[in-house]
């Protein structure tokens, strides 16, 4: 489904991503932790197109996806729920869901919208409330509805657990789960590794802006690097 090869991104003179090599398979649930800076952000920005790469080479779906905009790789099944949610704050959560479809014209849309209130139950209590008086949990539940309101093939997800309290991280991480099972394939950006590496199947460990570790989610919390840096142990 995506695959990264020699990823490189600068900011000016500074290096953010250097020589980032991952891939996710159709149907895979992988993440990506580190620790704040690490580079995380950025390679997901990469991917979507809000970052242009300075090198590598970025595949989805077997189709390279240099020289495309971002709006052009939601139509080919990419959406991302940005870190801060990013959910307009003057509509109504309805409407917020309703622009994720922005570009579909097919006649599922009120199918789809039904499936997400379904899955989120608390956004179609709030059907008509501002998207900017939601709590922080409500507002990141909105985000992943809209984002699966352009019926992605990949779901990029950055730090969904961000600000949340514990009880609301367990329902996001709940829906994510559940939105997994459903055949969404899914890259987690997630500073929490712990419930990062016990939701998904694989991982990537990266720092400094480079892979440094990766494989089965199992094997990445038994190791004694891993422990020690990010699990607390």
């Amino acid at each position: 489904m995506l695959e990264v090869r020699g990823l490189h991104v600068h900011y000016g003179g500074i290096a953010a991503v250097k020589g980032v090599d991952l891939e996710v398979a159709s149907g895979e649930l992988v993440c990506l932790i580190g620790a704040n800076g690490a580079g995380k952000t950025t390679t997901l920005g990469a991917i979507a197109a809000l970052v242009s790469p300075s090198a590598g080479e970025i595949t989805l779906g077997g189709e390279r996806t240099a020289g495309l905009a971002s709006f052009q790789l939601v139509r080919r099944g990419l959406a991302l729920v940005p870190e801060g949610r990013g959910v307009f704050g003057r509509l109504n959560v309805r409407e917020n869901l309703e622009m994720g479809a922005y570009h579909r014209s097919d006649r599922e849309i009120g199918h789809d919208l039904e499936k997400v209130f379904a899955l989120m139950p608390r956004l179609q209590e709030r059907c008509y409330q501002t998207g900017g008086t939601l709590s922080g949990g409500e507002q990141q539940m909105l985000a992943i509805g809209r984002a699966l309101m352009s019926r992605p093939k990949l779901l990029l997800l950055d730090e969904p657990s961000m600000g949340l309290a514990p009880l609301m991280v367990q329902k996001v991480f709940e829906t994510i789960q559940a939105v997994a099972r459903d055949g969404v394939t899914i890259l987690l950006v997630e500073q929490n590794a712990r419930l990062a590496l016990e939701l998904a199947g694989r991982g990537y460990v990266m720092e400094g802006g480079c892979i440094t570790l990766a494989g089965q989610s199992a094997a990445l919390l038994a190791d004694s690097r891993v422990r020690e840096a990010y699990l607390g142990e």
